[in-house]
């Protein structure tokens, strides 16, 4: 009788260990990357309400017959969360032009995620 002993051949421990080393290093890799997109795009996400609020209270400003010299502190209330606008109006170099500096934070943070420079024109009356 001829017999034949069929030799099977399998992953060692040692090669396992390493398949689950080099795996667990990818995923931790995998895992950064993502938490630094997820807080960029936190981030990205409060510039650009910043400069809405910004824009929008420049457009207010145009509006107004004469806009008050002087800081202000404003409080907004956008896309679910509140604001604070420091508003800041300075006579310009040009005297016929007034300076408008608006910085925009979460509430109850120093934190200042947008900012804005922009110009307003004195109307003759």
């Amino acid at each position: 009788m001829n017999s034949q002993v069929s030799r099977q051949r399998g992953f060692t421990l040692l090669e396992i260990m390493i398949a689950l080393v080099v795996f667990a290093t990818l995923a931790a890799a995998v895992m950064t990357a993502s938490q630094y997109a997820l807080k960029q795009n936190v981030r990205l996400e409060e510039q650009l309400i910043g400069a809405w609020l910004a824009d929008n209270q420049m457009s207010e400003l145009r509006l107004q017959a004469t806009p008050v010299l002087g800081r202000q502190q404003i409080a907004r209330h956008f896309d679910r969360r509140d604001w604070t606008l420091s508003q800041v109006i300075t006579q310009a170099a040009e005297r016929r032009m007034l300076q408008v500096d608006i910085g925009v934070s979460p509430a109850g943070s120093d934190q200042v995620v947008y900012s804005h420079r922009g110009w307003l024109a004195l109307r003759d009356e």
